[in-house]
């Protein structure tokens, strides 16, 4: 009776030594490992994003930075959460996470896309000319850091494009703020940013009314040869458009301007309008 106690016992002991065995094996293939979490998640973030989800696509693919930072997939889910972010119009959450991308991961095979990211991000931020224009400042910086960088990608391509875009805007911002100063008969600060218009952005389609104004300025101060230089200039390039024709009238009797009536004060704009040259 004793020796069948004993290998009862025995058997048990064998019996629960197995089980253990089976439900260790069982725990394997139930759960899963954290790089078939992470790949499952990234799954998941790619379906999120193709079926328009994307505010859940951007939390499973921060997930999978989560699960294995230090993997080959990390850097790419921090991109695609960037991207989901960017098409929920989430921009400045996707500018932080593509600032930390660079920082984490300086030497990924991504930097040409996620410095376009970053671009658009930017580029995106922007209403029109009346807004701040700082973000399209830095959306134009990092489009010629790509062209700069990565000369030979669509990326770079794409960016030249989008550069003549941005001066456009910036063009129109500088030619707004001069109407404004001309509407205040600030004449320095309103020659100046037309100025910059010519200088800068002689490409874009706001230095036809640039020149115009400052023909239109010069001839307020009474700079009719500055004036004159400027409208042959005008003449010369844009003899069919609009604003040649309002300059055209500038010279003619009944064009109407306020010109300053203090003698004082127009010799006073002169001597500065002398010390930009």
């Amino acid at each position: 009776m004793h020796k069948i106690r004993i290998i009862l016992i025995f058997l048990a002991i064998i019996f629960l030594y197995s089980c253990g065995k089976e439900v260790e094996k069982i725990k394997l293939i139930k759960e899963p490992s954290q790089n078939e979490e992470m790949i499952s998640a990234y799954k998941k973030g790619v379906s999120f994003l193709d079926s328009g989800d994307y505010f859940a696509a951007s939390k499973k693919f921060l997930e999978v930075e989560v699960l294995l930072p230090q993997s080959q997939w990390a850097p790419k889910s921090v991109l695609m959460a960037s991207y989901s972010y960017y098409l929920q119009n989430y921009y400045s959450l996707a500018i932080e996470n593509l600032k930390r991308y660079f920082k984490t991961y300086p030497k990924d095979k991504n930097m040409a896309y996620a410095h376009y990211l970053l671009a658009m991000c930017y580029y995106e931020i922007i209403e029109g000319e009346k807004k701040d224009l700082a973000p399209l400042i830095l959306s134009k910086k990092e489009l010629i850091f790509i062209i700069e960088n990565y000369p030979d990608t669509d990326y770079a391509y794409d960016a030249r494009f989008k550069i003549d875009l941005i001066n456009d805007i910036l063009a129109a911002k500088e030619v707004y703020i001069g109407r404004h100063y001309i509407k205040k008969k600030k004449w320095i600060p309103a020659l100046n940013r037309f100025k910059n218009v010519l200088n800068n952005y002689e490409t874009t389609n706001h230095v036809e009314e640039a020149i115009h104004r400052l023909v239109e300025i010069y001839y307020i101060l009474g700079m009719e040869e500055e004036s004159l230089k400027y409208a042959s200039l005008l003449g010369y390039n844009y003899n069919s458009g609009k604003w040649y024709k309002e300059t055209y009238k500038i010279f003619n009797k009944e064009y109407k301007v306020s010109i300053p009536q203090n003698k004082n004060e127009k010799s006073k704009i002169l001597s500065k309008i002398k010390d930009l040259f």
